[in-house]
């Protein structure tokens, strides 16, 4: 490396300003003709950040050039006028016989360099190949494939199950059914009152209380196909990619059709676009996301769109307008009942002696359904642990949940903590009033 008091001082303002692209671009040229590779690094990293930046791609192709050895390919030049010499007297023949080691001009030899040819001397070509394992330890490439769109499994299944495996939360599915379902199952009685068969509806509420296993329960409900749809089959680092995955699980939900397309973490998805001013192709998605909607709307009868959210104030409102996302369901923590169904389901298949199931249901109140799962993982292990060190197998018992309850604690606290805000101070339109009447019973507001 050249120690070079200029380029030292500018290697270290790129590297306190390393999204700066003129600074950036000046010490590429200067690395040019001393450190070619050094150079061709400082060049990549421009052309991530703008990859239409002219400057930088005509030094790219200067740098390329010295790195592969070759002298850069310079402009032919018409010849200055001669001025016309005598005739020989010597016959064209003649003379051609008398030089048979002439060599045919420039402009006669097929491997001759041409104005804008963008060959090199010699008429081989470039090789990009060798050039880059040249630098390949140098510079590591931006992206890991071409550009091209990344396919999308067509994971449509089978539900597989109904609200009745649901336990407990009553309220939930008499809101379903009523909302939802109901129009589902009586089309004709839907059509004389002109309800629509389609349209959206977002389950909210604290994370791991079920609204994912109830989403695929409606999809049982109503014998639709279920097509789960996770934040890693949309967003794609390219341009564009995101957008045409979008529109491709659409065009799979109406296929299959009865199909749930079941849109989970819809906040990362559907993001309000006044929070989106500086990720332009964020907001190029939400309006994706609405296109289709709306196409579903009207046009699809046989796709049903859900979606669950941890923070459905943090959704676009277009989204959420009638005709799109127009009806929205709070899934609470589970309930008495649902709790010791819960216990009872992660309890099944494992050794267990004097288990007094409400006592622990009381003692996981304001638990989420992933915490009393944790609970019952918990108070296994200790067994298992205690199992390892005697020798000989030790049921879980009381005393296990004891101990594994002294250090879990409800997961909803902080989930309800964001939320008073939101249900006091920002319900104007009513649309948080199951939630405020719920932390007021609580006594949370």
């Amino acid at each position: 490396m050249t120690d070079d008091p200029l380029l030292t001082s500018l290697r270290a303002a790129v590297a306190a300003a390393p999204d700066d692209v003129p600074l950036r671009l000046h010490l590429a040229g200067l690395l040019a003709d001393r450190e070619p590779a050094a150079a061709l690094a400082e060049c990549s990293q421009v052309l991530q950040r703008e990859p239409g930046n002219a400057e930088a791609i005509a030094l790219l192709g200067r740098v390329s050039v010295a790195l592969s050895g070759t002298t850069q390919p310079t402009p032919v030049t018409p010849e200055p006028v001669r001025p016309p010499e005598p005739e020989s007297t010597t016959p064209p023949d003649a003379s051609a016989a008398q030089q048979p080691d002439a060599q045919p001009s420039d402009a006669q030899r097929p491997d001759a360099q041409r104005p804008g040819d963008g060959r090199p001397p010699g008429g081989t070509e470039f090789d990009w190949s060798a050039a880059e394992q040249e630098v390949s330890d140098i510079v590591q490439p931006a992206f890991v494939n071409d550009g091209e769109p990344v396919a999308l499994d067509e994971e449509v299944q089978v539900a597989g199950v109904r609200l009745a495996d649901v336990g407990g939360m009553e309220e939930v599915k008499q809101r379903l059914e009523i909302a939802f379902l109901g129009p589902m199952r009586h089309p004709e009685l839907a059509k004389t009152f002109r309800k629509s068969l389609s349209g959206g509806l977002v389950l909210y509420g604290p994370p791991g209380c079920g609204k994912t296993f109830i989403a695929r329960a409606v999809a049982g409900e109503m014998g639709a196909k279920f097509y789960p749809v996770g934040i890693a089959e949309v967003l794609d680092m390219y341009v564009g990619n995101s957008e045409r995955a979008v529109k491709e699980l659409f065009d799979v939900a109406r296929r299959n059709a009865p199909c749930v397309l079941f849109f989970d973490e819809l906040d990362a998805l559907g993001q309000k676009r006044s929070h989106l001013r500086n990720n332009s192709w964020l907001r190029t998605l939400v309006n994706t996301l609405l296109v289709e909607m709306d196409s579903v709307a009207g046009k699809n009868e046989g796709v049903f769109v859900l979606a669950a959210t941890n923070h459905p104030w943090d959704v676009d409102t277009a989204l959420r307008r009638p005709g799109r996302f127009d009806r929205m369901l709070l899934v609470l923590p589970p309930d008495a009942v649902a709790r010791a169904s819960i216990l009872r389901y992660h309890l099944a298949g494992r050794p267990v002696a004097g288990i007094d199931i409400e006592k622990l249901v009381k003692a996981t109140e304001d638990f989420s359904g992933a915490d009393i799962a944790h609970s019952c993982e918990s108070a296994a292990e200790l067994a298992l642990a205690d199992s390892v060190r005697t020798g000989t197998i030790r049921p879980v018992t009381m005393d296990d949940f004891k101990t594994a309850l002294r250090q879990i604690k409800p997961s909803t606290g902080p989930w309800f903590a964001a939320a008073r805000n939101v249900a006091t101070f920002a319900n104007s339109d009513g649309e948080y009033d199951d939630l405020l009447a719920y932390m007021k019973k609580r006594r949370m507001v």
